[in-house]
């Protein structure tokens, strides 16, 4: 089974995708990983679409359980009607961005300003990438299950409800 955990920048796609991952004793993909180019500073060379798609579906062929975070939103078809199921995260702005202060202060030092001004405009879509109405419409699209998950809640709670949901067996 394959499983996207997505949603906007802070909303705890890789923590959740992470945590799914080992309950479902299955293989963690972290998106960004495919998609940016190893740079330093990090995150400032996007890979090429066509090998961005052949690199994910490669592992994702490599591991038939799977759990993917992030965004894969025009990385093409085959790679965006890979999944099972897909997961979307939905937390409020004000959340989302003290999380990436955080967690950007812990891995780089400081959070980028450019960064966090674009994470911050995901509610309203007024730059270019993801935004809540074209997650909102992609998801639309998807003919696989989608599971909504909104608000802060802990790792725990998220997998809970995903118990209940009988995304995850009790013992998995």
């Amino acid at each position: 089974m394959h499983i996207l955990v997505t949603g906007a920048a802070g909303s705890g796609t890789s923590t959740l995708g992470e945590a799914l991952a080992n309950e479902l004793n299955a293989a963690f993909i972290e998106a960004d990983d495919v998609y940016w180019l190893e740079t330093h500073p990090p995150f400032t060379e996007k890979r090429p679409v066509k090998e961005r798609q052949r690199l994910m579906l490669a592992r994702m062929e490599r591991h038939p359980s799977a759990v993917v975070s992030g965004s894969v939103m025009n990385w093409g078809e085959r790679v965006e009607n890979a999944f099972d199921v897909v997961i979307f995260l939905y937390v409020e702005a004000s959340v989302r961005l003290e999380r990436l202060r955080e967690r950007e202060a812990r891995l780089f030092g400081a959070a980028d300003p450019g960064f966090l001004e674009w994470a911050a405009q995901y509610d309203q879509g007024t730059a270019p990438g993801r935004s809540l109405a074209r997650h909102l419409a992609w998801l639309e699209a998807r003919s696989c299950r989608v599971i909504k998950l909104e608000g802060a809640m802990s790792v725990s709670e998220q997998l809970e409800i995903l118990r209940q949901d009988g995304l995850i067996r009790r013992g998995s």
